[in-house]
């Protein structure tokens, strides 16, 4: 029999993300809170999933709806917003993955390509996703909340908490997510993902610079500060004819970029630059440095120095997690002590759960999701123009 006080989760997803949700889950603290099931297309794949977390295996979305009052959406970006919204209009509770919505292309065009098709309709339609998701929510009266963890990493809100005590002024960032590839079977083909790196991994530097700055204005001034514009470029370096794969780098991707290079300027003048890839070896590359008028600071997500161990030989480590994507275990590492902490995942997770407990507003809304994707798609524009500035889409009404 439920209690009147569960907040009971339904998960959309069975895969990468799915999993790591689920794990932040049971790492809330003082509220009620179940993961009552899940569902993904594939029959055999949820209820894998749910078998290996003691979970229903929802046969349909409708059902997941109607047994949760959090819908938690992990499955690939072309399906966002319909599950978001679908889930807004049954009155519930709705947090999105990254990315939070975009431009896919025609769903009955198997020779869609978004490598070469026009950007400046994809700017368009991502950015109307993104308010028809807002426009749902609003409406329904339930919370959206974006699930970008570096918002939560501890190493990101130090950096808040110097910034605004010390009413900093931010002049330039520097971000980066790189590494050798996706593991995910729809990253690579555009119409799945929405594009490639500079959506799938510069989302998450570029949604903790919004952040710090959208916090400097309000702690200075009352206002958030927004992005205005953007030049980018983006590289298929493994889709050059003259690149030679070793294998060690991921590279069949269909029609997505795996280079990728974002300049952002913000309404006080001032800057951030974004590196996202797919082309990096050893392990997973998550920073942001930032450059102030009276502090600088270096957030380093991964990988961290907090352990350094050396292993002589491979299978020594065959049991021992060390750090995402790294190719191999033997020699020098720096293996994590608790890699989710370090990312944001329990945090982030708490944060939700209270919004709902507590019917406040997250840290990590719908306002930052716009900002990433017009930002991202602006992006995807000005590289299509060889790197011309942008303009940002006006704020959501």
């Amino acid at each position: 029999m439920r209690k009147t006080n569960d907040i009971r989760v339904g998960i959309i997803g069975s895969g990468f993300a799915a999993n790591f949700h689920f794990e932040s889950y049971r790492r809330v603290f003082g509220l009620p809170v179940r993961v009552v099931g899940a569902h993904s297309k594939t029959r055999q794949k949820r209820e894998a999933f749910a078998k290996k977390h003691g979970l229903c295996a929802f046969r349909t979305v409708e059902e997941l709806i109607a047994a949760s009052d959090v819908v938690d959406i992990c499955s690939p970006g072309y399906t966002h917003e319909r599950f978001a919204v679908q889930a807004f209009t049954a009155k519930r509770h709705v947090i999105i993955e990254k990315p939070f919505t975009g431009a896919y292309g025609a769903a009955d065009d198997p020779n869609f390509r978004g490598d070469v098709a026009p950007k400046a309709p994809m700017l368009r339609e991502a950015m109307a996703s993104c308010d028809r998701i807002l426009d749902a929510a609003r409406s329904s009266g339930r919370k959206l909340m974006y699930a970008e963890n570096w918002v939560y990493a501890p190493s990101i809100q130090k950096e808040r908490e110097i910034l605004v005590k010390t009413k900093g002024q931010i002049l330039w960032m520097l971000g980066e997510e790189s590494h050798s590839g996706s593991h995910s079977s729809s990253y690579g083909v555009w119409s799945l993902s929405g594009g490639g790196s500079l959506i799938g991994k510069g989302c998450h530097p570029l949604t903790a610079a919004l952040y710090l700055k959208q916090e400097e204005g309000m702690a200075r001034d009352g206002k958030p500060i927004r992005p205005v514009a953007v030049s980018a470029r983006t590289h298929g370096v493994t889709r050059n004819p003259r690149y030679r794969d070793e294998k060690f780098l991921r590279a069949d991707y269909r029609d997505i970029e795996d280079y990728s290079l974002m300049h952002v300027v913000f309404a006080d003048g001032f800057v951030a630059d974004i590196f996202a890839g797919d082309i990096v070896l050893g392990g997973v590359h998550n920073r942001l440095e930032v450059c102030a008028n009276n502090h600088r600071t270096t957030c380093s997500i991964n990988p961290i120095d907090a352990v350094t161990t050396y292993n002589p030989r491979e299978e020594l480590f065959r049991d021992i997690y060390v750090v995402e994507k790294t190719g191999t275990k033997q020699g020098w590492s720096h293996p994590a002590p608790d890699e989710d902490w370090m990312t944001g995942y329990p945090q982030e997770f708490q944060d939700f759960m209270e919004v709902v407990a507590q019917d406040r507003e997250p840290r990590c809304g719908g306002g930052l999701a716009r900002d990433c994707v017009a930002v991202i798609y602006a992006a995807y524009l000005s590289a299509e123009r060889k790197g011309a500035e942008v303009e940002i889409a006006a704020e959501s009404a």
